[in-house]
C-alpha cells in the first residue's frame, strides 16, 4: 500500500539511495558495511542486489525488525545483524570487523558521537583501500533557517554559534550538525578523497504534509524536484542533511 509517510520518507531518502547503488553497479558481490543500518531501509535492498552487508545498531528491537525484514524479502542468508555501534566496532564479531568492506554506510551516526575525528579513523580501519564511505549528516545551516522560521530565534541563534568542538558529551550538547566545509575537512585528515556531495532534503521538509497527501502528483514532482538540485552547491546551505561520498 502506497502510505503519505512512505512516499514523503521516499522523497527524503531517494538521492542518497541513487547515490549508493550508483556506486555498485555493475559491481560483483560487494561486503557492505552498513553502521547504524536499524531496521535495514538500505541494507534490504542491497542484499536483494546480491551483496553481503553486516548491519551493526545498538537496538536489539532494530535489529530484530531486520531479521523479519530480511525474512520477507527472502534475502536473510546475505544479512547479519550485530548489535553494537560505531564506538565498540573493533570489538564486535569477525564479520563486521576483520573483513574488510567494500563499502561503508554511515548515516545519521557522525553527529551521535563524541569526537568524529576518532568515529572516522575506525571506519578507515575496516574500510578496504579504495573502498567507498557513504556518510549522511545534518546540515547546520538549515537547522538554524528551520528553527528562526519556527520563531525559536534564540535557538536559532544557539545553534548558528554554538561550539561544537568543546569537550561536551553528546548528550549534553545534542546532535552535533556539520557544514560541507566542515565534513570535507573531517575526511581530508582521515585520509579519505571527496567524490561527491549532495544537498538531501532540500525541500522535502519545508513543504507541507498536507500539500503532499492531497495534491495528485505532488510527491513525484518533489522527488524529481529534490533529485534535480541535489548537486548544486547552491542549495547545500538549504539541505537538512548532506550525504558524501567519499573513497579511501
Amino acid at each position: 500500500m502506497d502510505r503519505p509517510f512512505e512516499r514523503r520518507t521516499a522523497a527524503r531518502t531517494a538521492v542518497v539511495w541513487d547515490a549508493v547503488r550508483a556506486l555498485l553497479d555493475g559491481s560483483s558481490e560487494q561486503r557492505v558495511l552498513d553502521i547504524g543500518g536499524g531496521t535495514g531501509g538500505f541494507a534490504v535492498r542491497l542484499a536483494g542486489l546480491g551483496h553481503r552487508v553486516t548491519v551493526v545498531d545498538p537496538s536489539p528491537d532494530a535489529l530484530a525488525a531486520l531479521a523479519r525484514r530480511a525474512d520477507e524479502e527472502d534475502v536473510a542468508d546475505r544479512i547479519t545483524g550485530l548489535q553494537g555501534d560505531l564506538g565498540n566496532l573493533r570489538e564486535l564479531a569477525p564479520d563486521a570487523a576483520d573483513e574488510v568492506a567494500d563499502l561503508v554506510l554511515c548515516h545519521g551516526v557522525l553527529g551521535l558521537v563524541d569526537d568524529p575525528a576518532s568515529a572516522l579513523a575506525t571506519i578507515t580501519s575496516v574500510l578496504r583501500p579504495g573502498g567507498a564511505l557513504s556518510l549522511l549528516v545534518n546540515q547546520r545551516h538549515a537547522a538554524v533557517l528551520a528553527r528562526a522560521m519556527a520563531g525559536h530565534f534564540v535557538q536559532a541563534r544557539e545553534i548558528l554559534e554554538g561550539d561544537q568542538s568543546a569537550k561536551q558529551s553528546t548528550k549534553d550538547r545534542g546532535e552535533r550538525r556539520f557544514t560541507a566545509e566542515e565534513v570535507a575537512q573531517l575526511l581530508g585528515t582521515a585520509g579519505f578523497t571527496t567524490s561527491s556531495t549532495h544537498g538531501i532534503r532540500v525541500f522535502a521538509d519545508l513543504v507541507p504534509s498536507s500539500l503532499l497527501d492531497l495534491e495528485p502528483g505532488a510527491n513525484a514532482a518533489l522527488l524529481e524536484l529534490e533529485r534535480a538540485v541535489a548537486d548544486r552547491p547552491e542549495y547545500l546551505t538549504l539541505a537538512s542533511q548532506l550525504h558524501v561520498i567519499a573513497t579511501r
